[in-house]
């Protein structure tokens, strides 16, 4: 199958229908993500293998043979595959899905990823990162959405209302909710128009997966220990896909910040590398001169 129609084909696939609940998260398991992106699971399993540093548990683990058989019970009507294999299957979180965008390089794979974090992203915004926003929706019009709910038009209201207002001054995220915290830090780093500027001691790959998500033409620059984990070739294959990534040391920062245009600032409580692993919360600053005073500190650097 050539790879435009592999990337057509996913249109007409029920992404949804493939997560399952493992040990309390979301997962894919290997053999349908394998056929997504249009490779034998034995060829995306190795790519794994020969990535380890990038799949801790969290991202990615084999499931024991009682999970085998729970998802056997429950896929009765499923288009998941669990014969005919002499190991038992790996499955991916939320988070190892995006991880393999990063070493599944062709450009099938990369097109795939993206329309299943995207996927992902539309089902979680009205989970959880948005119910505030929407607690914050007047009645009038709620009930306006109401009556609209049926139709497409209902829906891209929803969307634009919530990517045209701010978000909650504060969000708080818990251990374990990593793509909650992937969904919210996407959508931030969306809204720069111009530039991005990150201030983070601890970044790699990870990191990159979120800033991946920028709009075309939105500069970044990243300021860092001199020992960042990204190496040289890292750097140039992100520029070459979604251009262009600075790299800028320092070790005058303790704190994480993200600031959007030089006008929206963000203090975030962990790595973006490590978003949801840990209790973290992530506060917008409203304090003019503290913004003022952080980009005359980094222009000094």
């Amino acid at each position: 199958m050539t790879n435009d129609l592999v990337v057509k084909s996913i249109e007409n696939e029920n992404i949804r229908g493939m997560i399952h609940i493992i040990r309390g998260q979301q997962v894919i398991i290997d053999s349908d993500l394998a056929r997504l992106y249009g490779v034998e699971t034995k060829r995306l399993n190795e790519r794994v293998k020969r990535n380890l540093d990038r799949f801790p548990e969290d991202f990615c683990f084999q499931i024991t043979e009682t999970e085998l058989d729970n998802l056997r019970s429950q896929s009765a009507t499923s288009s998941v595959k669990f014969g005919g294999r002499r190991y038992l299957p790996n499955v991916f979180t939320e988070a190892g899905v995006a991880m393999l965008s990063a070493v599944l390089t062709s450009k099938t794979a990369i097109e795939v990823s993206i329309r299943i974090m995207n996927t992902f992203v539309e089902m979680r915004k009205f989970i959880a990162n948005n119910a505030a926003m929407f607690e914050r929706i007047s009645a009038v019009e709620l009930r306006q959405l109401e009556y609209q709910k049926n139709t497409d038009r209902k829906l891209d209201e929803i969307f634009t209302y919530i990517a045209d207002h701010a978000e909650t001054e504060q969000k708080l995220f818990f251990e374990g909710q990593i793509y909650d915290a992937f969904g919210l830090l996407t959508s931030i780093i969306r809204k720069a128009e111009n530039n991005i500027k990150l201030v983070d001691s601890y970044v790699d790959i990870a990191t990159l997966n979120i800033l991946a998500k920028k709009k075309p033409g939105v500069a970044v620059t990243i300021y860092t220990h001199p020992r960042t984990h990204l190496t040289k070739m890292d750097i140039e294959t992100f520029n070459r896909q979604y251009p262009e990534l600075t790299i800028k040391h320092t070790d005058s920062f303790h704190d994480r910040f993200l600031i959007l245009d030089e006008a929206e600032s963000y203090i975030i409580g962990a790595s973006l590398k490590d978003a949801g692993k840990k209790c973290f919360g992530i506060m917008t600053i409203n304090d003019e001169s503290f913004k003022k005073d952080l980009l005359n500190k980094l222009t000094r650097n």
